[in-house]
């Protein structure tokens, strides 16, 4: 791997020690200001809806100011914006901090995804991808033990952790990535801007490559994704709240959250297994969806820790598989330096969970209980499974055009481990 790509794997890994904090939001919410579980849910929803934006953003100041700069702005913003949901001293403050924070959240993403994408072929996407998803993790099991100990004394102390570790990040990545500037967008109708070119493969019903929205094969991959993320954000703010209900305490869903990303680790060298890196990717994605649905379908029933843990880890397997190979086809649907905007705009669907889940656990477990909570949530992975089969496997096998060029190539062989761009025009 690059040099660029370890950087950015190591600062995820310091970033991830202290993000722990948003599970336990709806907690605080709830705990020490006395609000209901319905107001909890509306205040988190409202921070989901402030992470679209601010992820579209993390595309277009990427563009505009460097990337750089763009991840430093998100991460120094986000440990502000963490201080000061820390301090607050009414409700009031909390929620206008919490807006904040998501306008700030997603900064980061686009940026450092694509810089990664650009920074390998697309034979190694797959293999990058899961070390940042490994370093996430690797953060995780730090931030699992941090929410478990520190979580128990006061919860406002996880969200101080957090904006610490967001401004070590920060400094980090300030002084270690390499300096970029703002690419130059030419107009081709200026003479000196000189004959356009060819920009990137065509799908059949592809008009511009340029927009990611008008790409039917990205948008067959962020319907996925939006129910993917939907589901792993219920997982991340019931969990607290159905361990309290069976009898737990709310932060030993940090000891979870912990065994999680010890999976995630040790799930990688059995990732590059011959016939797990063979299978395509709307098999692989499919396999990760239907280990999620089992491990789901255990909290549904599970009574004891050992018991949650034995799920936590078939779901977790299954989201090792999930994650990696998401970013990866992703990547290789983008045209030449497009990877900021469609990683962007994928992304997308994880703002729209982070509105979606706080509101759907909430009344779920508040009309429903938790065992329907966990059911529906395995029903949801079942379903990906065979759409990603039935729907969008296809469309990801369709042949590509290449521009300048009348001959056909398929960007996704049955075999092939991850997928790959087509020669340029």
């Amino acid at each position: 791997m690059p040099r660029i790509v370890w950087l950015l794997v190591v600062a995820r890994a310091i970033n991830r020690l202290g993000a722990f904090s948003l599970p336990f939001l709806t907690v605080l919410i709830s705990t020490e200001y006395g609000a209901s579980a319905t107001t909890a849910g509306v205040l988190s929803a409202a921070f989901g809806l402030a992470t679209i934006p601010s992820r579209l953003a993390g595309g277009r100041l990427a563009a505009r100011i460097g990337r750089r700069r763009t991840i430093v702005l998100g991460l120094t913003g986000c440990g502000l914006a963490q201080l000061g949901i820390a301090g607050a001293e009414s409700l009031g403050a909390v929620a206008v901090f919490a807006v904040l924070l998501g306008l700030l959240f997603e900064l980061y993403e686009p940026p450092s995804q694509a810089m990664i994408a650009d920074a390998v072929g697309p034979a190694e996407r797959v293999r990058a991808y899961g070390l940042l998803n490994a370093a996430l993790a690797v953060g995780g099991t730090g931030a699992g033990l941090i929410a478990a100990s520190v979580g128990r004394w006061d919860l406002r102390w996880l969200f101080v952790v957090d904006a610490l570790t967001c401004l070590a990040c920060a400094v980090v990545m300030r002084l270690v990535l390499p300096a970029d500037r703002p690419r130059p967008t030419a107009d081709p109708s200026h003479p000196a801007a000189g004959p356009s070119r060819p920009t990137a493969d065509r799908r059949p019903g592809h008009t511009d490559p340029a927009h990611p929205w008008r790409d039917r094969t990205l948008w067959a991959m962020f319907l996925q994704g939006t129910v993917f993320a939907l589901v792993a954000m219920m997982v991340m703010m019931a969990l607290p709240l159905t361990l309290d209900r069976r009898g737990f305490e709310p932060a030993d869903a940090g000891l979870l959250f912990t065994t999680s990303a010890l999976t995630v680790v040790a799930a990688q060298p059995a990732l590059r297994l011959r016939r797990l890196a063979a299978l395509s990717a709307s098999r692989a994605l499919a396999l990760g969806y239907a280990l999620m649905a089992v491990g789901l379908t255990w909290y549904a029933v599970a009574q004891t820790l050992q018991s949650f843990a034995l799920a936590t880890v078939l779901w977790s397997l299954g989201d090792a598989f999930v994650m990696a190979r998401a970013l990866g086809v992703v990547a290789g649907l983008a045209p030449p330096k497009g990877t900021d905007r469609y990683l962007a705009a994928y992304g997308i669907s994880w703002g729209i969970a982070t509105v979606t889940a706080p509101v759907a656990a909430t009344q779920l477990l508040a009309h429903a209980g938790d065992t329907l909570l966990w059911a529906t949530a395995a029903a949801l992975c079942l379903t990906l499974a065979a759409a990603q089969l039935l729907v969008v496997g296809p469309l990801l096998a369709k042949p590509v055009k290449t521009l300048g060029s009348a001959a056909w190539s398929t960007s996704y062989s049955p075999a092939a481990p991850s997928c790959s761009d087509s020669a340029p025009g």
